[in-house]
């Protein structure tokens, strides 16, 4: 057990921002594993997506794949599966259109509205929840695995150019 807090907390002021953290919790993961992304419509779970994809060096758009549920990537050879559940009708779903073998092991999945496939979705690593702090968010991340816990001390480490809060 570490003694650390396995959390941590941002001020997002702006798009920009947003997008910044995006490329820092990437880089912190090391491009594989679960994030699952939670926070109201609008809080900006899509802009955190684009700042993921972009820090892997994708450069075309990112669009939220709410009713295709997945947008697959590949970016210079590593895949990136940015999922979207909101409009998931059951959880079992996911096994009907192959989820689980997208879930391999050496794969980036970024699922928004995970609480829609509860039960077919994998451990997360990384947990981000962004909350509406007009005229920005505030994201509170929290390390739900092994992996995940030594991301988020990576990811103390290297992001010095977004506000962290108590």
């Amino acid at each position: 057990m570490t003694t650390q807090q396995q959390w941590q907390r941002f001020r997002l002021p702006d798009e920009d921002s947003q997008i910044r953290l995006g490329r820092y919790l990437g880089e912190a993961l090391r491009w594989q594993g679960h994030i699952w992304l939670e926070g109201d419509l609008g809080a900006g779970k899509t802009t955190l997506t684009r700042g993921i994809l972009r820090g892997a060096g994708h450069d075309g758009a990112v669009k939220s794949p709410t009713y295709t549920l997945l947008e697959p990537y590949d970016v210079n050879g590593q895949r990136i599966h940015h999922f979207d559940l909101y409009r998931l009708g059951d959880p079992e779903e996911l096994a009907f259109m192959g989820a689980r073998e997208l879930f391999e092991e050496g794969s980036l999945n970024i699922i928004e509205w995970p609480s829609m496939g509860e039960g077919e979705l994998p451990t997360p690593d990384l947990v981000v929840t962004l909350t509406l702090d007009l005229p920005g968010r505030i994201a509170d991340v929290a390390a739900h695995s092994v992996s995940g816990e030594q991301a988020l001390v990576r990811l103390r480490a290297t992001v010095t150019d977004i506000e962290v809060l108590p």
